[in-house]
């Protein structure tokens, strides 16, 4: 018996159940499929982290795009080779890819939703830089001020002709209505944050005469339209050929937006997801570009835009909260 054990393997052989070489078989296979996948994977890996991404994707609100985005993607680009790939789509858009990992990045002018599942406190911000909320008119308009009551009863249909208008200088022989653009989505960066800020209502109803998806097109049919009023971004207004309406004799600019003079100043965010979630190679290069938009040489490029880096404003935050919270 104990020659048979050692020294006769054919012996062994028939000892074994062909259902039995059949299992030790698909085990070899598999074990060899898991392994040869680990190893690629690894293998993969591996050449990810080692390549160096030449693309950083960036989804928000065009305002912000305007506002500070555009230029410091090109000085991004310029110093490091790797481009801001700039994706439009408003500032829900921003905070929803940039939170599902569609988008490294996201640019939103209001702050995300916590009661939304899409927009959970997962995502993190940084205040990037700070605005306003201005209102806009046809260029020919014959006025140049706005009381901020005034504006309240514009947006919710109790003041409803030019000529109700403390400021109004075309005459009130021919009257003519205002006519309301807004954005359609009431958490449209621009629709939530003027709801939040002029009313304390984020469900308020606006008195609108036509609605836009988006605020280049709200923004191009005030300059086509005349007795059409709008509100949307500075940054973006500056670069329209319309007219900014003081509000309550104060003109929205730099110095009053920086001090909190100007009423219905707000911030801008850039917004990213979990960082752990990227490879190797992605994460440093977003880690790097987050810490560039904070540094120096980001703030002069903001400050050059007429905006007010976060640094420089840091001091509205406790000034108002009503832009926070949900």
């Amino acid at each position: 018996m104990q020659g048979i054990y050692i020294n006769d393997s054919l012996a062994v052989e028939k000892m074994i159940s062909p259902t039995l070489k059949l299992l030790i078989l698909n085990l070899l296979i598999l074990f060899s499929v898991i392994s040869y996948a680990n190893e690629a994977q690894v293998d993969s890996k591996k050449l990810s982290d080692g390549v160096k991404i030449n693309k950083i994707i960036w989804t928000g609100c065009g305002i912000t795009k305007k506002a500070f985005m555009a230029d410091i993607a090109l000085a991004y680009e310029n110093k490091y080779g790797v481009e801001i790939d700039l994706r439009g789509g408003g500032a829900t858009k921003g905070i929803r890819d940039s939170k599902s990992g569609v988008s490294h990045l996201g640019g939103t002018c209001r702050i995300p939703l916590h009661n939304r599942e899409e927009e959970s406190m997962l995502l993190k911000l940084i205040l990037v830089a700070w605005d306003a909320l201005v209102v806009i008119v046809h260029k020919d308009t014959p006025i140049n001020d706005i009381k901020k009551q005034e504006l309240f009863d514009v947006m919710s249909g109790k003041l409803i002709y030019w000529d109700e208008l403390s400021s109004w200088k075309g005459g009130t022989t021919n009257r003519q209505k205002i006519n309301l653009f807004t954005r359609t989505s009431k958490i449209s960066g621009v629709g939530y944050t003027l709801r939040k800020i002029l009313f304390n209502d984020v469900d308020m109803e606006f008195n609108s005469f036509k609605e836009f998806s988006s605020s280049g097109p709200l923004e191009k049919g005030i300059e086509k339209e005349k007795n059409s009023f709008a509100v949307t971004g500075i940054s973006s207004a500056r670069k329209r050929d319309v007219k900014v309406l003081n509000l309550d004799g104060i003109k929205p600019d730099y110095e009053t937006i920086q001090s909190g003079h100007y009423f219905m100043y707000r911030p801008l965010y850039l917004t990213y997801t979990s960082l752990y979630k990227l490879p190797a190679n992605e994460k440093k290069e977003v880690k790097r570009f987050l810490k560039y938009i904070q540094s120096d040489d980001a703030a002069k490029i903001i400050k050059a835009n007429d905006v007010v880096p976060f640094k420089e404003g840091f001091h509205l935050v406790r000034k108002r909260k009503d832009i926070y919270g949900n």
